[in-house]
């Protein structure tokens, strides 16, 4: 297992992909610092504080621009041997199919991490960039393990992509279907549904932004309901896939 996790490193590491996830990555907090600033100039008097910057990038980050970024490194990950036929040389290896799709999860999950690490450094610069108020241990701890604790969740919500990837073997229908995610999440932003849909679920619970109607543990249910269902029908296919 270990060896299967070192060569996927050793793979992105030869890769522009993770160069590319980066600048990827520094969309959210430029978009944001851009957003704030212009508020400013507008208003001076606004008070602009790190954690509104915080709340707002990740909020960027696991509703929009998340969505699709992390969909299309994960269709990069699990679809990269079908783009360049070496599936069929992996397999004959002594490994189990399950081990191989394990590898490729923590490897996605690393990955994830990294760039919400990026996101979380980027925003944190801006701010002392922009001169933002507010900026206290408590606030750097407690967004640190928000913005984590959404990268886990959002890993969850990984599946589904990785089930379309086995299932079209293509880079396009998995934009479509993150896209269609993401529009699905503009819609219900503002709805108390948004706590059942489970990509919006996410930053529901990490926000703590749960509506009177519904108990919270249905966001958490409605995560990992869709994440396990979609992980063993993707682990099933790929088990049954026979590779030419």
């Amino acid at each position: 297992m270990v060896d299967l996790i070192y060569t996927e490193l050793l793979k992105l590491k030869r890769a522009n992909m993770v160069l590319v996830s980066l600048l990827g990555a520094s969309a959210a907090p430029v978009i944001m610092f851009i957003a704030f600033l212009n508020m400013k100039s507008q208003k001076p008097d606004t008070e602009i504080t790190f954690s509104v910057s915080f709340y707002n990038t990740n909020l960027n980050i696991l509703m929009l621009l998340g969505v699709l970024l992390y969909g299309i490194i994960t269709t990069y990950l699990f679809n990269r041997e079908h783009e360049e036929n070496t599936l069929k040389n992996l397999l004959t290896l002594p490994i189990s199919r399950f081990k191989f799709m394990l590898s490729k999860m923590i490897t996605l999950y690393l990955w994830i991490m990294l760039l919400t690490f990026f996101s979380w450094m980027l925003t944190l610069l801006l701010g002392l960039m922009g001169q933002f108020e507010g900026l206290s241990m408590e606030v750097l701890t407690n967004t640190m393990q928000q913005y984590l604790f959404g990268a886990t969740l959002m890993l969850l919500m990984s599946t589904p992509t990785i089930l379309v990837v086995f299932l079209t073997k293509s880079y396009v229908p998995t934009i479509i279907f993150n896209a269609v995610i993401t529009l699905s999440n503009i819609t219900l932003a503002d709805s108390k549904y948004r706590v059942l849909f489970p990509w919006s679920a996410v930053h529901t619970i990490v926000s703590h932004s749960f509506v009177d109607d519904y108990a919270p543990i249905l966001s958490y249910l409605s995560i990992l309901i869709v994440s396990s269902i979609s992980f063993v029908l993707a682990t099933l296919y790929f088990y049954r896939l026979e590779i030419r």
